[in-house]
């Protein structure tokens, strides 16, 4: 599977208006209308059998607990990535989908619970048509593979706060094992079946699963591998007796070396197998069903009907536009030269780019806090709820900066107990422009991800499976809407930065066109970098790894753009028909008080709040 509801307060007088004149119209005809009390115990049942799903898919996954920062004797444990589970969850999903239809009278339900049952109805039905297509991914990659993702979970998410916890911690060392013999399983599927990564993944990949199991115990250098000064950083904050202390460090050395060790060496050995064996081809269009597959992550990752060939219209479109604005730019500060020119000027020029070395990684670390502690004090001029939880910006681990993405957000816990997280990659400080940073940390941080995404965990009036959801047009378009969003108040100050901003932007128009270009219309890895350095001011080593982003995930980049656009649109056209009643607030708080929903949805939400607005404001009038 995979509040704070003001909205609620300003609307609800207008909604039961409107309820009320549905049932009296029902009334006249004739018809049976659903007592409120009767709406009530429906739409009460259908939300406890919510919190049933959910909580039936939270015990199966110790991860998922430790994500949510629930402890139970699973703690030490990792999920069931085998095929047979997949196949069980198969089997849920049709179970629970055959209740939705069979077993819920929606009639009866109010409209949040309504809604709700909406979204579960669909994504099962999408995880059940999915399933075909559940080997189309590469389980190891250079963007999110569990070579980097198991040991960044142990080092980010597993906390340490007695002597149980740490045992949990070694137990999870000690069974990396028997969870890569599954990932290694799946793999092998994988590559029955004619999925296998491209080439130009091994390497990084390789090194990735190399750095885990390079240092102390494995080897007898004097650094200590990462998990060891993890797990002995961690317990050096326990008060524990020197006995239990040496016991534990003692315990963690084997489970790495039983564990870790052996989990890695086998992983590598596959790895090195089917690097012999990979091609340079890099869309999807190479699988089995390729077209149809790709059309299908379209459309989950957009939540729209458009065709590979709309998107990529429409990314040459928003490509040409921006390119406009940016010319403008040139204009403000007086630069003299073609737009390639302005870009390499960007790229190349020394003043526009913290130092390569520690005191510049401290000093880019220091200003992004600033910038979202900036917003922080400005949030009442456009929200209405705000998020309870706090945030920090942390520089990407060492362990996986060299193939990690330029920056990205990590949820924090729903009790506040762990902060959301601004993930700086720091590698390579020529891939992050200072004139970038004010737009990278309000996507990343206040007001996109962070705001949005610990909103929606603290909504009360919402099922959870809502609360921890999330649809990746929505959740990235909302990110990119809030690159845009400052500017409006006034921030942005230097052209400089607002050229950052459009830079930014262009780079998600950009993707628009590469991603259909890979996986539709077969673009070669080659040609789709030189669609971005030939396109935009961005350093090659972003284009590269934004390119092999594209190939490893087809269809996820498309979803930023569409979704911008979208709640763009939604909003003009508000202000449109709702004029002087226009409240920015307010929208904000539908966009943000439902949870994560489909593009689809949303215009709905929009709709019924605008109708809503409409016709409160006409009942004020004939009063």
């Amino acid at each position: 599977m995979k509040k704070i509801i003001k909205i609620g307060a300003l609307l609800g007088v207008a909604f039961f208006t409107i309820t009320s004149c549905k049932q009296e119209a029902k009334e006249a005809k004739g018809d049976t209308v659903s007592s409120a009390q009767e709406i009530e115990e429906h739409s009460e049942n259908l939300n406890k059998w919510f919190e049933k799903q959910f909580q039936e898919e939270v015990a199966k996954s110790p991860m998922t607990q430790t994500y949510l920062g629930i402890k139970t004797q699973d703690y030490g444990k990792w999920d069931d990535i085998s095929s047979k589970q997949e196949a069980k969850d198969l089997e849920r999903a049709k179970e629970r989908l055959a209740y939705l239809k069979d077993s819920v009278d929606t009639s009866k339900l109010n409209k949040a619970t309504k809604l709700s049952y909406t979204l579960m109805k669909q994504d099962l039905e999408n995880e059940i048509d999915d399933f075909e297509y559940r080997f189309y991914d590469y389980p190891v990659n250079q963007m999110h593979g569990m070579q980097a993702e198991i040991p960044a979970f142990l080092i980010n998410m597993h906390r340490i706060a007695d002597k149980k916890d740490a045992q949990a911690y070694i137990a999870r060392l000690d069974g990396v094992d028997e969870l890569f013999a599954q990932l290694i399983e799946n793999m092998k599927i994988r590559e029955k079946n004619s999925i296998l990564p491209p080439k130009f993944v091994f390497a990084k990949v390789l090194d990735d699963s190399r750095n885990i199991i390079t240092g102390q115990p494995f080897d007898k250098s004097n650094q200590e591998s990462t998990l060891f000064a993890d797990f002995k950083g961690k317990i050096s904050s326990l008060e524990l007796s020197d006995e239990d202390n040496k016991e534990l460090i003692a315990s963690a050395e084997k489970a790495l070396l039983e564990g870790v060790k052996p989990a890695f060496e086998n992983l590598i050995g596959l790895l090195e197998q089917q690097q012999q064996r990979a091609t340079t081809e890099d869309g999807a269009w190479k699988f089995p069903k390729g077209d149809k597959f790709y059309n299908m992550a379209l459309q989950r990752t957009t939540t729209t009907d458009m065709t590979a060939d709309q998107i990529h219209e429409l990314g040459l479109s928003e490509v040409a536009r921006i390119h406009s604005e940016m010319r403008d730019i040139m204009k403000q500060v007086k630069y003299e030269g073609t737009l390639q020119d302005f870009f390499k000027y960007m790229k190349e020029d020394k003043k526009f780019y913290y130092e390569n070395n520690e005191e510049g990684k401290a000093a880019y670390l220091k200003r992004a806090v600033g910038l979202i502690d900036n917003l922080k004090s400005r949030l009442d001029e456009l929200f209405i709820t705000k998020p309870k939880a706090d945030i920090i910006v942390k520089a990407v681990e060492p362990f996986r900066e060299k193939s990690a993405g330029k920056a990205f957000y990590q949820r924090g816990t729903p009790d506040g107990s762990r902060p959301g997280t601004y993930y700086a990659n720091l590698y390579d400080m020529e891939a992050m422009p200072i004139y970038q940073m004010e737009a990278l940390a309000y996507h990343e941080g206040i007001p996109g991800h962070h705001m949005q995404i610990s909103i929606a965990q603290e909504l009360e009036d919402i099922p959870k499976f809502r609360k921890f959801g999330g649809y990746t047009a929505y959740v990235e378009g909302w990110g990119l809407y809030n690159e845009y969003l400052p500017k409006e108040i006034g921030l942005y100050n230097d052209p400089y930065s607002d050229f950052g901003r459009l830079a930014m932007e262009l780079w998600r128009a950009c993707r628009l066109v590469v991603d259909t270009g890979i996986h539709a219309k077969k673009w070669t890895r080659e040609e789709g970098i030189k669609y971005y350095t030939d396109n935009t001011p961005n350093a090659e080593s972003d284009a590269i790894k934004m390119v092999e982003r594209h190939i490893v995930m087809p269809s996820q980049a498309t979803a930023y753009k569409i979704g911008m656009n979208k709640i763009l649109e939604l909003r003009e056209d508000a202000r449109k028909k709702l004029g002087d009643k226009f409240d920015i607030k307010e929208f904000h708080d539908v966009v943000l008080t439902n949870g994560a929903v489909p593009l689809n949805i949303l215009e709905k939400l929009v709709g019924d709040w605008v109708t809503s607005k409409n016709d409160n404001s006409e009942e004020q009038k004939d009063s």
